[in-house]
């Protein structure tokens, strides 16, 4: 066996959505700083997530020129989540990096975190020190989610440290044996622990293209985090719920008792009304609560597969494809349960058709 076949193998995984763009500034820009790790060897795993544009077709000239870049073809977007997912089942290192293609987290730290992984440590996450180049509401925004989500959470998640980051094969194997469908990848990584490590990096601007997280989807992914990893919103509106039910029992007396001393004037109309439509709005906001718990576990009960693969692309000379081998990634067991129910009968009778035949 060579010397560069005993080098550990890390996996570069990179989610890609309509990044045609900066594809030619990230491989210009990534792999001279691989080719500088002598330590250790790499593979490239990028995930298509449902491209529309020539996203695919750039990464498939890019593969045929280097073997160690493999291509997993999802069927259409699935989210960043799922794709990081993906890249993580396909990954065959004893370390798999996370890493956008936008050049936001430079590629530069690679090195420091394989040295560090290499020390002993089983996470190396990059932290963001100075997010400037971000639009200012989207740095509040930011800021307010991780006080809000560490408040209500028992998990607590490293603030302004994102997607980027190195883990050990032990970390990666414990994340794949999580059975969640619809994924919080930040909050899972917090989740499993293990001894991280962090490196500071200030964020730069993108290499190319826009961003395609709009607002509405960070307002939503912010919902899937803390639905995610607290209950907490439900246990508020109980305790909304019995304080109304407090102010409403000493108001009720206090009407009793004005009624008995003073009367029972006919007038507040326009109060009472008032009212009825608070209490209304806020039994609203407490059923909407309600729902977004109901929602995932409508979600997670239908147990669908986290993505599904069209096809796999490996470094050839002819850039070929292979087909997925396995669409389901998470395949359902009473599926597999129900093919031995139906495969016994059909042997017992098979068995009987051979003694018949014998006699």
């Amino acid at each position: 066996m060579s010397a560069h076949a005993r080098k550990s193998l890390v996996s570069l995984v990179v989610p890609l959505h309509d990044e045609e763009e900066a594809i030619d500034a990230f491989f210009a820009t990534t792999l001279p700083i691989l080719a500088a790790v002598e330590s250790v060897r790499f593979e490239i795993v990028c995930i298509n997530d449902g491209s529309r544009d020539d996203t695919l077709g750039r990464l498939i000239d890019v593969a045929a020129g280097d073997p160690r870049v493999r291509i997993v073809d999802l069927t259409r977007r699935f989210g960043k989540e799922a794709a990081l997912t993906a890249g993580i089942d396909e990954a065959a290192g004893a370390a798999v990096i996370l890493i956008d293609a936008d050049l936001q987290d430079p590629p530069a730290l690679i090195p420091a975190m394989v040295e560090r992984w290499l020390a002993g440590a089983e996470v190396v996450a990059a932290k963001r020190t100075d997010r400037m180049c971000d639009p200012l509401m989207q740095r509040m925004a930011a800021a307010l989610y991780y006080r809000v989500h560490n408040h209500l959470s028992e998990v607590e998640m490293p603030e302004n440290v994102g997607d980027f980051r190195l883990m050990d094969r032990q970390v990666v194997d414990a994340l794949r044996a999580l059975p969640e469908r619809r994924r919080f990848m930040k909050g899972l990584f917090a989740w499993v622990g293990y001894r991280i490590e962090i490196i500071e990096y200030t964020r730069a601007p993108r290499s190319g293209g826009r961003s395609k997280f709009s607002g509405w989807r960070r307002w939503n992914f912010a919902l899937e985090g803390i639905t995610s990893f607290s209950t907490v919103p439900l246990r508020v509106w109980t305790y909304i719920g019995l304080a109304f039910a407090a102010l409403s029992f000493v108001y009720g007396a206090f009407i009793v008792m004005r009624t008995l001393l003073f009367g029972n004037p006919v007038h507040g109309y326009a109060s009472l009304i008032s009212v009825m439509l608070f209490v209304g709005g806020i039994q609203l906001i407490g059923i909407g609560v309600i729902g977004e718990y109901l929602g995932r576990i409508y979600h997670e009960s239908k147990q669908r597969p986290v993505y599904l693969v069209r096809r796999r692309y490996r470094a050839q000379r002819d850039a070929a494809a292979h087909p997925a081998s396995t669409l389901l990634q998470f395949p359902l067991k009473r599926t597999h349960a129900a093919r031995r129910r139906t495969a016994q009968p059909a042997a017992a009778g098979h068995g009987a058709a051979r003694k018949a035949s014998v006699k």
